[in-house]
């Protein structure tokens, strides 16, 4: 098992989060793929076992993914720009800088989701040109290692984030960075991450332009959601329940969480979108 990865708050720049409601695009209709199961009750042949797929959403990889990426209407509310100023969080010890497009898979199994970010400035107007970068572990909780074409990898930890896996220290994936388009907006493929000992199950994003860091800071998921996918999806519930919640106080997020939660609909196909906006001064 991964080592734990728990590291203390850093005292970093400002940044704010304007959540959405997430009600708005569910739907419990799935459909089939070319490699895997879809849908409650079914089965994923996986070679050696067959494992029961219990959950709502599909398994498998980002091909899957069959729906657009939603629109901007995701990220609107109701009323005026509301801001929720807080500090950034830490960084941790797994980042390494890596190119990518869309798709951050790398052909990768789990639930395929789809992860659109806006970042906005302090009047809400949508911010053109800066890269946001986002990391995250596989469905085992370990991270890829292949720091060989990064330009920017003295801080990462090498064995203490790939826990010595072969197949992590030669992969890039569930890395990427993406230019922000006239909206604002990123849309990445990937996959709902698992988990490791003593962190709730999270991602790493950073903001940057012009070779400056404006914000560094970690999404992650209600713990109710969390438990859903970590009890009934076929890629995750051999591990079961994550051991470190953020009822239970996660160390990075403690007790003020609520601004860092992904907002999480199911896409007409089956698999997830997870969505959120960023907002720096």
């Amino acid at each position: 098992m991964l080592k734990t990865l728990g590291v203390s708050l850093a005292t970093v720049p400002m940044l704010a989060f304007l959540g959405c409601n997430s009600d708005t695009i569910s739907s419990t209709d799935t459909t089939s793929g070319t490699d895997t199961s879809t849908g409650t009750g079914t089965s994923t042949d996986t070679g050696d076992t067959t494992t029961t797929n219990d959950s709502e959403y599909v398994s498998g990889t980002t091909a899957l993914i069959t729906d657009d990426f939603p629109d901007d209407s995701i990220f609107e509310t109701s009323t005026a720009c509301v801001l929720a100023l807080t500090k950034a969080t830490t960084e941790g010890p797994c980042y390494f800088q890596a190119d990518s497009d869309e798709d951050i898979s790398d052909g990768l199994t789990g639930l395929p989701m789809m992860l659109c970010l806006q970042l906005i400035d302090s009047d809400c107007n949508p911010l053109a040109n800066y890269e946001i970068s986002v990391w995250h572990c596989d469905t085992r909780g370990i991270y890829s290692g292949d720091t060989s074409s990064s330009s920017d990898s003295s801080r990462f930890a090498g064995d203490f984030c790939t826990d010595g896996d072969t197949e992590a220290e030669a992969s890039t994936w569930y890395r990427g960075s993406l230019i922000t388009d006239s909206s604002g907006r990123v849309n990445f493929k990937t996959h709902f991450p698992g988990w490791y000992s003593g962190r709730t199950i999270h991602i790493h994003f950073k903001v940057s332009n012009n070779n400056n860091d404006y914000v560094i800071s970690q999404f992650c998921f209600t713990d109710a959601f969390a438990k859903e996918i970590c009890t009934t999806h076929s890629e995750y519930k051999s591990r079961g329940e994550q051991d470190t919640t953020l009822a239970s106080n996660d160390n990075v997020f403690g007790s003020e969480y609520e601004q860092f939660i992904l907002n999480t609909a199911q896409n007409s196909d089956g698999t997830l979108l997870a969505y959120h906006t960023i907002q720096i001064n």
